[in-house]
C-alpha cells in the first residue's frame, strides 16, 4: 500500500514538473489590435523577417531578426534605395552591395518587443521560422492600414492564462 502511494506521488510529481516545464517554454506571440494571430515556439536563434514597401522610397525592405534573450535581435536589413529610416552608418554594422540590393548586416540591435503598423501600400509581411517550417503572414491582406501588430516573447503560461 505504501509503495503504491509513493509510486502515485512520484508519478504526479513527474507530471507536474513536465507541465511546469512546458508552461515555462518561451513562445513568440503575434497580436493585431490585441487579438492573437500567431503563436510559435521561441527558442534562441529562431529566425523571423519583416518585409514591407518603404513608405517614402516605395522600394522593398527586408529586416532579418532572431529571438535572443527574451526579445529580438536585428541582424540585417536588405533594401534597394537610400532613404529616411534606413541604416547606413559604418559603426552600426557592415554595409555592402549585392546585385541591386544594399545589405546592412552584423547590426546586432536588440529590442525587447516589436510594434509594427500596416500602412497604405506598404504590404507588411511577417515570416516566422525558416525552410519548410516557415510560416508567412501577409498582414496587409488581413488588417486595415494603421492596425498595430505587436510581437513579443513570453512564457507559454502567460499566453494561455
Amino acid at each position: 500500500m505504501v509503495r503504491i502511494r509513493i509510486s502515485v506521488l512520484l508519478t504526479a510529481a513527474g507530471i507536474l514538473l513536465a507541465a511546469a516545464q512546458i508552461l515555462l517554454e518561451p513562445c513568440l506571440l503575434v497580436t493585431a489590435n490585441g487579438e492573437r494571430i500567431a503563436l510559435a515556439p521561441a527558442q534562441a536563434g529562431f529566425p523571423l523577417s519583416v518585409r514591407f514597401i518603404h513608405s517614402v522610397q516605395k522600394t522593398p525592405v527586408e529586416e532579418n531578426l532572431r529571438i535572443e534573450d527574451g526579445g529580438f535581435t536585428l541582424d540585417s536589413t536588405r533594401y534597394q534605395s537610400f532613404g529616411v529610416g534606413l541604416p547606413f552608418l559604418a559603426e552600426e554594422g557592415r554595409f555592402r552591395r549585392e546585385g541591386d540590393d544594399f545589405v546592412f548586416d552584423r547590426m546586432n540591435r536588440h529590442f525587447p518587443a516589436l510594434s509594427l503598423r500596416t500602412g497604405v501600400g506598404t504590404h507588411l509581411v511577417l515570416t516566422l521560422g525558416a525552410g519548410g517550417a516557415k510560416r508567412v503572414l501577409a498582414l496587409y491582406e488581413r488588417w486595415a492600414p494603421g492596425t498595430r501588430i505587436d510581437l513579443s516573447v513570453r512564457p507559454l503560461w502567460r499566453v494561455m492564462f
